[in-house]
């Protein structure tokens, strides 16, 4: 047919940064960011192909399941078959992106997996007591305060955190076997662990399809004459807001911007951490 004569598009969507977590300079990817790109990359083409890139060390679960189901439904809504390829990482939330795709691909460097859940904080109360200052907090509700960072910890506190944490682990690694059933070739103790693997160990555990990049698969499988168009994702970072502060000088809207840029840095400490576990 004419299209695959005069040089095939394969969309490319690039899903880049931890999930649902703003950084001062960027906003974390989220499906209110990834939505639009989505339907508009699964319109783009007639190629029956969206490649899908992704460099995440992971973030919000929530998140994580709202852009992977829309993935899913509109390729399947448009017939459409989505080949992911994973960069520095796709581990934890970026590994629940990549099993959105039919086939999935890394690089020999690439730190794939981390199939597990976490949640971490600081216990202040010794320091507090140690100063002489006193907490108080008052709540309707017995269990409110759960896991106030300023007093000791409480056995059904962490219980139930970790009951939370073995729900959404469960949904984890259940869409994992979904997606990659028949191909997953290590035991659910490894698999499921949190652990995380390099590209190769990845492919060996079934977690990736192969060792290949997004321009060299889409060139094997629609010819050498194939182009990749990215489609961008809504931008709605710190200079957004600075521009649209900029045109709108009343007194409560600085104000906003103000604590929006405090939470933002905040944030960039947050996401900091999460890249460095993986040595980035």
């Amino acid at each position: 047919m004419w299209f695959f004569r005069q040089a095939p598009v394969v969309p490319v969507l690039r899903f880049s940064g931890p999930i649902g977590m703003s950084t001062p300079l960027r906003p974390g990817l989220s499906i209110g960011q990834a939505a639009g790109a989505i339907e508009k990359a699964f319109d783009l083409s007639k190629l029956p192909a969206v490649a899908v890139v992704i460099n995440s060390p992971g973030g919000s679960p929530v998140q994580s399941s709202l852009i992977f189901r829309r993935v899913r439904q509109i390729a399947e809504e448009k017939k459409k078959k989505v080949y992911v390829f994973c960069e520095d990482v796709a581990a934890s939330g970026g590994y629940y992106l990549a099993v959105a795709g039919d086939e999935i691909y890394a690089d020999a460097s690439s730190i794939v997996g981390s199939i597990g859940v976490i949640f971490s904080g600081f216990g202040f109360d010794k320091a507090i007591e140690k100063l002489g200052i006193e907490r108080r907090v008052y709540t309707a509700g017995l269990n409110k305060d759960a896991l106030d960072p300023f007093r000791p910890e409480r056995a059904e506190d962490i219980e139930r955190i970790k009951s939370v944490q073995r729900d959404i682990h469960d949904a984890f690694i259940g869409v994992v076997k979904e997606r990659r059933a028949g191909r997953l070739r290590g035991i659910d103790s490894e698999l499921f662990s949190g652990a995380f693997w390099s590209g190769p160990k990845a492919l060996e555990l079934g977690l990736i399809d192969g060792i290949s990049d997004v321009r060299t698969k889409m060139r094997e499988l629609f010819g050498n004459k194939v182009r990749l168009k990215v489609v961008p994702l809504d931008k709605g970072g710190l200079l957004s807001r600075l521009r649209r502060s900029a045109s709108d000088t009343a007194y409560s809207e600085l104000t906003s911007s103000r604590l929006a840029f405090a939470e933002d840095l905040i944030s960039a400490v947050e996401a900091r951490s999460l890249w460095s576990r993986f040595g980035l």
